[in-house]
């Protein structure tokens, strides 16, 4: 499929507005489509989250004028800074860039991923050591430890990563920029994953009294929102990769 884009003059297409990163809790919007082509579908505003971080793209569905439904089967990050491709499945049809479109995204699964990352933020100030790889689903997610097995006793991660979830905390977004960053590298705790820099300015997410940290990712308002989370296993994955993967209790 060849390239259609809104720019027919050939400028370069303005950013997407990321309305995810100021209001994760949206989940409908309007949008006007920008570009159609191989890889997926431009807007020039999304709800939809794109895979980063180790939290994957939400799914979801995109409505067209006429009523058409388009799913959304995976997003991903374009090329241009702060682009958004939203990956629409095998046989579903495609809009016409410059339309109007109505965007939905698949909440009970976005809502599951939110709680589970904000957990792995907390779960990051009971186990503290750097980490060296993480990942997100809806139904569980992990993160891996630079540290000695022996150290990993998941009751006690568990049951003090709840007592600091039952505070009940709400979360901030605290924007910094690339140089205050460079001069507090202590911020960054996850050594497989770099903050993007070059924008200016970088998104911290702040839970007061428990977490400090870069991450563009979605999060819950208040961590009481979690929920009760449990252990479900700690394994050896290699010399610097001790692994414990979480669950919502419920």
């Amino acid at each position: 499929m060849a390239i259609q884009s809104a720019a027919a003059d050939g400028s370069a297409m303005p950013a997407a507005e990321l309305l995810f990163r100021d209001d994760a809790y949206l989940q409908t919007a309007t949008a006007a489509v920008t570009a159609v082509h191989e890889r997926g579908i431009e807007l020039d505003r999304t709800i939809f989250y794109p895979l980063g971080g180790g939290q994957p793209g939400d799914t979801g569905v995109i409505t067209r004028a006429n009523g058409e439904r388009i799913t959304i089967a995976d997003t991903r990050k374009g090329e241009a800074h702060d682009s958004v491709l939203h990956v629409p499945a095998p046989e579903a049809p495609r809009p016409t860039p410059g339309e109007r479109v109505a965007l939905q995204i698949d909440w009970e699964r976005r809502y599951a991923l939110m709680r589970l990352h904000t957990a792995l933020h907390v779960m990051s100030c009971v186990v503290v050591a750097p980490v060296t790889g993480g990942n997100i689903a809806p139904d569980k997610a992990r993160l891996d430890f630079d540290i000695d097995m022996s150290l990993l006793d998941p009751q006690k991660i568990e049951r003090e990563t709840n007592a600091l979830i039952a505070r009940a905390v709400d979360t901030e977004t605290v924007w910094i920029t690339d140089d205050e960053l460079d001069a507090q590298p202590e911020l960054v705790k996850t050594m497989s994953v770099q903050p993007p820099r070059g924008a200016g300015r970088v998104r911290l997410l702040k839970i007061p009294g428990v977490d400090l940290q870069p991450c563009g990712g979605t999060h819950v308002r208040n961590i009481g929102e979690i929920g009760a989370i449990r252990v479900v296993r700690i394994r050896n994955e290699g010399k610097r990769n001790k692994r414990v993967e979480i669950a919502l209790a419920q």
